[in-house]
């Protein structure tokens, strides 16, 4: 069952997917109508499962799962990941990559391989003080506190 993101409870499951380019106006658009459609759909085991979803930035798709109605099950998980690759595949994206590292520039968002940001630390292109995602939390509350955070506050922290 879809539900606003805003009123899922502060212990909703997270799902962060960063996309290596912002989605234009068109796409964005087009991913809300298949991500309101994936999550009225969406069960466990024949129940249907409370969750939402926010695309910030135009950059971001975030899945929140309400789990006191219902816990996401291995299945249920696959369907998801199964949902975002077809995403991946219709709008020539990355989503699923997890050895890219997202962080700000300014007000412009850089995505780039872990490699690359470890080599812009180095070079001291990179601070403590720059504004990362951390797209490691796994509850709305995290995600709130503690996703876009100083390097020095998240896991970047070790390339320092």
């Amino acid at each position: 069952m879809y539900v606003d993101f805003k009123d899922l409870p502060d212990t909703a499951r997270i799902w962060i997917y960063p996309s290596n380019r912002p989605f234009t106006e068109e796409e964005m658009e087009e991913i809300h109508g298949y991500m309101k459609a994936f999550i009225t759909q969406w069960t466990v085991h024949g129940k249907s499962l409370q969750a939402g979803y926010e695309i910030p930035y135009r950059r971001f798709i975030i899945l929140g799962l309400d789990q006191s109605k219902a816990a996401a099950s291995g299945c249920s998980i696959d369907a998801s990941v199964h949902f975002i690759q077809g995403l991946e595949k219709k709008y020539g994206v990355e989503l699923l990559d997890k050895m890219n590292v997202s962080f700000k520039q300014g007000e412009y968002i850089t995505y780039k391989p872990l490699s690359d940001f470890k080599k812009m630390v180095k070079a001291r292109a990179i601070s403590q003080n720059t504004i990362v995602f951390n797209n490691l939390v796994n509850n709305k509350q995290e995600y709130q506190e503690s996703w876009e955070v100083p390097a020095s506050e998240s896991w970047h922290n070790r390339f320092f």
